[in-house]
């Protein structure tokens, strides 16, 4: 295994991070349950969470749990820069940060022992230190794998630390449920459950074949491996990005737009994906439609491009392309958040000229850039998207 035989892998994991930058902005929530988002629940609070309120669940729903409860609008910009300060904190404490989300990461202290202390006096003063600098709570988990090392952040939760010893590992991992093991959503654990698995000593107790047997061949051998720690990934920093993406989380209103309020949230998302391709010098081939239902069900489609490009036009007329081929599903179910990602990204930027050539519609994407780059972004926008409710953008991360 490509581990340290100590346990130096932390997991650091910010608690509620949109509610309690809320909290940490407006002291009279301090202590109150509160709910980020509309129709549906971008983050609840601990005093929220002691109701049953749970994250991506319907607005209505979780009033109904928590009726005091009190009901705040996301500001993403203020999220963005509570992560950036959070991420600056361990970027002091270590180089060797990954990111997992933009509010989560793991951290490899192996080699900082003479001039920072053990794994567990860092990770405290981590914690002191976003508590100081940013306002926020954290919870670290710290073990010899990134699996075990989050598993453990997972149990310290809210505002805690865990350290797993190397030699109490098992004793640490096996009495917890199935969906402790990454890949195990609620779906495989109901497989499990109805065979009589309910614990991770369970899984580990069967072989790899048997495992395979009951929910597939990749599945089964992560799971075998994970029920005994065995995890060979290492802490990496600077992981490329593989897609450009973003999403808006439209809540119940998604039920009743309108095709063409359909059609203005898909130009917004397309016009801010390439344009940050742009900005990056990247382009890509592959447009992925990601859809989120009524019932939190989930849909994804997608069509390659016969060629590499960050051009508006040819991405938007794709993504518009697998939007109506989506609409009957969409009818059906109901939409409560629509994404796009472009993939198969060329770090080179280069872009396959075609014949007939069209010069106008780069040189459009150029103009638009340098115009909203000098002016902001509002100061140009399409006629479409005037006036239009667009939802509430929701942060993707790098794949």
């Amino acid at each position: 295994m490509f581990v340290s035989c100590d346990a130096a892998i932390l997991h650091a994991d910010l608690d509620s991070f949109y509610a309690s930058v809320e909290q940490r902005d407006d002291p009279t929530l301090r202590g109150r349950p509160v709910l980020v988002g509309g129709g549906v629940v971008l983050a609840a609070s601990y005093e929220a969470k002691a109701y049953g309120v749970r994250t991506a669940m319907g607005g209505a729903q979780a009033r109904r749990l928590c009726p005091h409860a009190v009901l705040v609008p996301p500001r993403m910009s203020a999220y963005s820069r509570a992560s950036d300060a959070v991420f600056e904190v361990f970027r002091d404490t270590t180089p060797l940060v990954e990111a997992v989300s933009v509010d989560e990461a793991f951290l490899d202290v192996a080699g900082l022992r003479r001039v920072s202390g053990t794994p567990v006096q860092i990770a405290e003063r981590l914690r002191a230190d976003v508590r100081d600098r940013v306002g926020l709570p954290i919870t670290v988990g710290i073990a010899r794998t990134k699996f075990l090392a989050k598993v453990a952040s997972q149990e310290a939760k809210p505002d805690g630390l865990l350290l797993v010893p190397p030699d109490g590992e098992l004793a640490f991992l096996h009495p917890l449920p199935v969906r402790r093991l990454w890949g195990v959503g609620a779906k495989t654990a109901d497989k499990l459950n109805a065979h009589g698995i309910h614990t991770v000593a369970d899984v580990a107790e069967l072989g790899e074949s048997m495992l395979a047997s009951l929910v597939g061949g990749a599945m089964g051998r992560q799971l075998f491996a994970l029920s005994h720690n065995v995890d060979r990934r290492r802490v990496t920093t600077g992981v490329r990005r593989r897609s450009v993406g973003a999403q808006r989380a439209l809540g119940r209103a998604g039920n009743r737009m309108t095709p063409a309020e359909v059609d203005a949230v898909v130009v917004n998302l397309i016009d801010r994906i390439t344009g940050r391709m742009r900005a990056a010098g990247r382009t890509g081939r592959t447009v992925v439609l990601r859809l989120r239902f009524d019932d939190f069900t989930r849909a994804t489609r997608s069509h390659t491009l016969p060629w590499a490009t960050s051009s508006t036009q040819p991405i938007l007329g794709a993504a518009r392309r697998l939007v109506a081929a989506a609409a009957p599903l969409i009818a059906q179910r109901g939409l409560t958040l629509v994404g796009f990602a472009v993939s198969g990204i060329d770090r080179s930027g280069a872009q396959q000229l075609m014949l007939p050539l069209d010069p106008e519609a780069p040189m459009v994407d150029a103009a638009v850039d340098q115009v909203r780059h000098r002016f902001g972004k509002s100061a140009l926008t399409r006629g479409v998207l005037i006036g239009r409710d667009l939802g509430i953008e929701v942060p993707t991360l790098p794949d």
